[in-house]
């Protein structure tokens, strides 16, 4: 089988096997039936990653790996690495974290089957090599994570955050469809792996604007964000860190895809990456500020950090940095791993607090008021991550930004060294809502909430504990990711030189 088939059959194949064993007749009751599922969810990950073992290694030895299997075109390159190793380090993480989590939870076989085949649609998504298959794996992972963020259908503001997100979704969609109708129209050619125009042309333009405008909802892009706050907010925990932790990027990897072929038709791109990269920024930092519930804080927090790689590829594009790429990359990663470990341990806070206490409400920044006193690991995880966020050293947040910021400074164009700057203050205030959340916890008095707390169980913690390290250790040794940040930012500068050089 060519490996890149098998990269993404794999997931594929185990979403319907892991629903049809949670759904089996012969377990004696309904926790046996979801254990068999998450059993065979984890076995299914575990043959992914020794899968993409074997597809980085020939990447490594040829640069890129191939298929096509009729008209459907596949390409294994740095940047597609990159991602898949993000969805399946947070995918493997969150369905250990989910064992105790979802326990009892009305139709917990489909979660597990749905969230790998969210994370199978991701990784066709970083493979594909055309617009149209782009398109497909795009509604895929679209279809399942709606189905996931509404997973607790049976409560009104879950129902409502779902449709929410799947018409804000649905009308993304269209219009990269539309992009792709006007694109095959005017080219006569769907292919992401040569440039499909040299000079300028009205009708990709508006081609590309109809991308950046689709996908730009998946991303956040203010103000296309509208759907996220809700969507994090009502989404399982573990559901809120995927979307947070990779889903939004995976839609900008699939924008980064599209525009890169299109970089002969307008000077434009790198400018309006730039300008959506700011203005993120200062939107989600200054939205965050009021949040009174943790999810919906850190949600509004991945608004700006998306501002920060949006920039970083802006500067990539306007100055053709590749450092610029890498950090941009670099930031993707340490996001996904800060983001996750945030939202999980505020999972398990929620979990502790409300959930086994027979209570489903949303938990506010107010009830973790000396949360460290009874839970001091999950307490001084969370305080990491947030830290992380917020750029301090030496952790993996303050690497990662560091270098776009350095990329940045090394262009030596006034506008963009500004806009580091911009970047930089924008980073000094997000503390503003960090720093006191983590004071509330070790400062403060134990809130009643927290008196009453249960035990949060062991593999909730083991997921939280298993991602801080990651960032602790990333920051601390920024060398051991290169492997996956360099590689895809020369891919993606090679790709981009390669376009407008035509």
């Amino acid at each position: 089988m060519n490996p890149v088939l098998g990269l993404i059959g794999l997931p594929l194949l185990t979403s319907p096997l892991a629903y049809f064993a949670g759904r089996a007749a012969f377990p004696p009751s309904a926790r046996r039936h979801a254990e068999y599922s998450r059993a065979l969810a984890l076995i299914g990950l575990l043959a992914v990653w020794l899968w993409f073992a074997w597809v980085a290694s020939e990447v490594s030895r040829s640069g890129t790996l191939e298929a096509v299997v009729g008209t459907i075109a596949l390409r294994v390159d740095g940047i597609s690495l990159l991602l898949i190793a993000v969805v399946l380090t947070l995918t493997s993480v969150v369905v250990v974290y989910s064992g105790r989590y979802m326990t009892g939870e009305a139709g917990e076989e489909k979660y597990y089957a749905l969230l790998i085949a969210m994370s199978g649609a991701m990784i066709g998504l970083a493979c594909a090599a055309d617009l149209f298959n782009l398109w497909l794996w795009f509604e895929l992972m679209t279809i399942s994570s709606f189905l996931l963020v509404a997973f607790y259908c049976q409560r009104g503001t879950a129902l409502e955050a779902g449709v929410k997100y799947l018409l804000q979704s649905a009308l993304g969609s269209v219009l990269v469809l539309l992009g792709i109708a006007l694109t095959l129209a005017q080219t006569g050619s769907l292919t992401l792996a040569s440039p499909l125009a040299t000079e300028s042309s009205g009708v990709l333009l508006a081609a590309g604007a109809l991308f950046v405008i689709g996908f730009g909802i998946k991303i956040a892009l203010v103000p296309l964000h509208m759907w996220l706050p809700d969507a994090h907010a009502q989404a399982p925990s573990g559901i809120s860190a995927m979307l947070s932790g990779v889903v939004i990027e995976a839609g900008l990897i699939a924008l980064l895809r599209v525009l890169v072929p299109l970089a002969g038709v307008a000077a434009s791109w790198g400018s309006l990456l730039l300008a959506f990269g700011a203005i993120n920024m200062l939107a989600g930092n200054l939205l965050a500020l009021r949040q009174k519930q943790i999810k919906r804080l850190l949600a509004f927090s991945s608004i700006a950090h998306i501002g920060y790689i949006v920039f970083a590829f802006g500067v990539a594009f306007s100055a053709g940095s590749v450092e610029a790429a890498q950090g941009g990359f670099f930031h993707v990663l340490t996001h996904a791993l800060m983001k996750g470990a945030a939202f999980l341990a505020a999972g398990a806070l929620l979990f502790a607090l409300y959930i086994r206490n027979g209570r489903h409400d949303a938990l506010m920044i107010s009830d973790l008021a000396g949360a460290a006193h009874r839970y001091p690991l999950t307490a001084f995880c969370l305080s990491l991550a947030l830290l992380g966020l917020g750029g301090l050293p030496p952790l993996a947040g303050f690497m990662s930004k560091w270098q776009i910021f350095a990329a940045g400074f090394d262009t030596q164009q006034p506008v963009i060294m500004a806009l580091v700057a911009f970047a930089a203050l924008n980073s000094v205030l997000s503390l503003v809502y960090y720093a006191p959340l983590v004071n509330r916890m070790y400062r403060e008095q134990p809130s009643s909430s927290v008196l009453h707390g249960k035990m949060i169980p062991i593999t909730m913690r083991l997921g939280v504990v298993v991602l801080t390290l990651l960032l602790v250790v990333i920051g601390l040794l920024p060398s051991l990711v290169a492997g996956l940040t360099e590689p895809a930012g020369s891919a993606l500068i090679n790709a981009l030189t390669s376009a407008l050089a035509r």
